[in-house]
């Protein structure tokens, strides 16, 4: 089954907020080896100008990738998750997130193409606080692999 490409421009409902906690902040970053004190030191974040510990660049990742599952779990798109591999991921900060956000996320399919077989689904995630202030878009790129 391919990708349907009327869901252009489609948008879904925004996700449940999501708490970002310290420990989580932390946790993210030992695991990717993250070492600024920022990500982990209240103190060091609060020295930068920052409310709590900052959140690495990729953090945004453990909730957008959650999010993705109203698409990828949208039957009539089309999208066979046994065939997907990723192909791109990108940021684009509005600030940065730290310890005590509390945001929800918005998703919009902006491009789906096909070539030599493949299906090509990329979105946009807006994240924001619950009061609507935007934190980062993120962008992530989708294959799925046709039928060999």
């Amino acid at each position: 089954m391919s990708l349907d490409p009327s869901f252009v421009g489609r948008t879904y409902p925004p996700t449940a907020p999501y708490q970002v906690g310290r420990e989580k902040i932390r946790e993210f970053a030992t695991a990717i080896g993250a070492t600024d004190p920022a990500h982990h030191d209240p103190a060091a974040a609060r020295a930068l100008g920052h409310p709590d510990v900052v959140a690495p660049p990729t953090f945004p990742i453990v909730l957008t990738m959650a999010a993705s599952r109203q698409i990828v779990d949208d039957p009539a798109l089309g999208v066979d998750y046994r065939r997907v591999v990723h192909g791109d991921q990108r940021f684009a900060y509005t600030r940065p997130v730290v310890a005590g956000d509390e945001l929800v996320c918005v998703n919009t399919i902006e491009e789906i193409t096909t070539r030599s077989g493949h299906g090509f689904l990329t979105t946009r995630t807006d994240v924001t606080t619950v009061a609507g202030e935007p934190v980062v878009a993120v962008w992530s790129k989708l294959v799925v692999r046709g039928e060999s």
